[in-house]
């Protein structure tokens, strides 16, 4: 569902349309008994479980949409070839993109899930869960924008100020604090209003902690990132996702957002056919990063996207496939990292964690997992010494084996804002040695992208929004990454 509003401005304007909004973005059963005296129906009268899986979905929007695509394409994972993400491919990007997954994350998300927290304040699993997608939505706003509006968002303020990139993760952090004491105080029920867990609160307070890791990490904050990940998601049955659910025999309502594009208007228009992520993974190229312990087969055709036709694809663009927000492989590779800067041993103990769980079929579906086409063998220290098959040019062993856990989080990010936010995490705190290689998307350009720009739609609504030359909307540096 598209919400055509002007802005956020304040969220107390845009009460009296929620209860279409609830009830037009969920697919789950309606009491119908509301329908006694329609004339008469209050936001009162609607059950408060009927806000949360629109909020859901439109926190979908902002987590595996538009955006995370744009993304996708700065990163050297997707590309765009015709039309509208050609020009997007091509650092052409206006405002007008950033619109929808604003509005979804402000209004048709954080609008549903605080009018929840005010309906049922004494039901705290859906409090807890209400808290912990509202910082995934306007964390994920302010992680790719920079500084955004939060304090004030929820009065009668008519432009509400744009609070710093910092300030707004530190409120987030303790948002995901108060949803995880919110969810111990709660009983795991079974809730088909909650689309993506149903009503497992063990689930939401993993997720929880997941998030407030990430949060951590993108400011390269990586002993708190270490602590709240140790607690986070632990295995892929954890895995907050958003799933496809219907009728897979017809081509409407909730599918992959790949193949619902490629379905549509934009077939042609967006694949990764001879990105650099591909060609990473294919043994036919000269920067395959396979070798005799690692087999990368298994996932090349999984990640393959057919731009030419939504049907044939098999792998991540498959009709029904579900598509990452916080994740087993995110969570582990952020404990990955966080242990490495401190310990080469525990650092290489958990890269040998994660590619075990890959030799487990890990990140595949069951389309493609297929044991000889993949092979994830424990590295050894002698294999990142210098002259080790992962450390050829010499450099410290400690370096080799961080760089090698950026590339495995490269690889396993995609179709999450991962691979974005760590090179410009990695380039902001001037590591470049670290990061993954790709080129940039055209030869007249000279800098990677910083940042996504803010929507038009805020712009016209809200005299606070921070002023930037259109020529530098996508490369003025955010906060945590100056």
């Amino acid at each position: 569902m598209k919400i055509n509003l002007k802005g956020i401005i304040t969220m107390k304007k845009f009460i009296a349309p929620l209860t279409v909004v609830a009830l037009t973005m969920t697919s789950c059963e309606i009491d119908k008994s509301i329908n006694d005296n329609p004339n008469d129906i209050t936001l009162s009268d609607v059950d408060a479980r009927l806000f949360l899986n629109g909020a859901m979905l439109a926190n979908t929007t902002v987590q595996v949409s538009h955006l995370n695509r744009i993304t996708g394409m700065y990163s050297g994972q997707l590309i765009g070839f015709t039309s509208l993400y050609s020009n997007i491919y091509g650092y052409a990007l206006t405002s007008d993109e950033s619109n929808d997954e604003w509005n979804a994350a402000y209004i048709g998300a954080t609008t549903n899930l605080r009018h929840i927290r005010t309906a049922a304040p004494d039901d705290k699993l859906l409090v807890g869960i209400s808290k912990v997608v509202e910082a995934n939505a306007i964390g994920t706003m302010a992680i790719l924008m920079g500084d955004v509006p939060y304090a004030e968002i929820s009065g009668e303020i008519e432009d509400p100020a744009f609070d710093s990139q910092k300030t707004v993760l530190a409120s987030l952090s303790a948002l995901l604090d108060d949803a995880i004491s919110d969810l111990n105080a709660a009983s795991t029920r079974n809730e088909s209003f909650d689309i993506i867990f149903n009503g497992d609160k063990d689930k939401w307070i993993a997720a929880a902690y997941t998030l407030k890791a990430r949060y951590a990490f993108v400011q390269s904050d990586y002993a708190a990132a270490l602590t709240a990940a140790n607690n986070g998601i632990s295995s892929s049955a954890g895995d907050m996702l958003y799933k496809p659910r219907g009728d897979a025999s017809i081509n409407q309502g909730d599918k992959n957002l790949f193949y619902t594009i490629l379905a549509g208007s934009r077939t042609g228009d967006l694949g990764n056919a001879g990105s650099y992520l591909m060609k990473m993974l294919n043994p036919a190229e000269s920067v395959y990063r396979g070798n005799a312990k690692t087999n990368e087969l298994a996932r090349h055709n999984y990640y393959m996207i057919d731009e030419t036709s939504a049907s044939g694809n098999t792998g991540v663009a498959a009709q029904m496939e579900p598509q990452p927000i916080a994740t087993f492989a995110e969570n582990h590779l952020i404990i990955t990292e966080a242990s490495a800067r401190s310990s080469f041993a525990s650092g290489l103990t958990q890269l040998n964690a994660y590619r075990a769980w890959l030799t487990g079929g890990g990140r595949l579906n069951t389309v493609h997992n297929d044991a000889a086409n993949y092979t994830y063998d424990a590295y050894v220290e002698a294999d990142f010494a210098s002259g080790g098959m992962e450390n050829a040019d010499g450099v410290t062993k400690e370096i080799a084996l961080l760089r090698e856990i950026v590339e495995e989080r490269y690889i396993s990010g995609f179709g999450s804002y991962m691979p974005f936010n760590d090179h410009r995490r990695l380039r902001g705190d001037g590591e470049t040695n670290l990061i993954v290689p790709f080129p940039l998307n055209n030869a007249a350009a000279s800098k990677h992208v910083e940042r996504i720009p803010y929507p038009q739609s805020e712009k016209n609504a809200n005299s606070n929004v921070p002023v930037i030359a259109d020529s530098e909307a996508l490369y003025t540096k955010t906060e945590v990454n100056k």
